[in-house]
């Protein structure tokens, strides 16, 4: 049990810090309430339409094909830093890689599914 004592310690020390942050903002913060901070998202413009409005499914769909090719890109920095010991076998194996995450682009492409109509 002795081995958890500075974590213990650690996570008081973050939550005291936390706590005594918040609290002393908002007993020492100052407050001064305009109509313009207490409009829908502190822009001071007035929403427009319902909150209640639906989006397109090729919204959702782009953005989880954004979110895809973006893990998939990352894969590309580890394979960077290991380059020179990876050598001709790495560089193939990342050209297959590649390869293979063009082939889905252009798949992509062709059925219109970056298309933002």
């Amino acid at each position: 049990m002795t081995h958890y004592l500075p974590i213990l310690i650690l996570f008081t020390v973050a939550v005291g810090f936390a706590v005594t942050n918040i609290g002393l903002s908002a007993i020492l913060g100052r407050r001064k309430p305009t109509a313009e901070k207490l409009s829908p998202y502190e822009c001071g413009i007035d929403p427009v339409g319902s909150a209640r409005e639906r989006f397109s499914v090729k919204f959702y769909l782009i953005a989880m094909l954004f979110v895809i090719f973006d893990i998939e890109v990352i894969f590309l920095y580890p394979w960077a830093v290991a380059f020179k010991s990876l050598k001709l076998f790495g560089f193939i194996e990342m050209l297959i890689f590649l390869g293979i995450l063009l082939v889905c682009y252009f798949y992509l492409w062709k059925k219109g599914g970056l298309e933002w109509d």
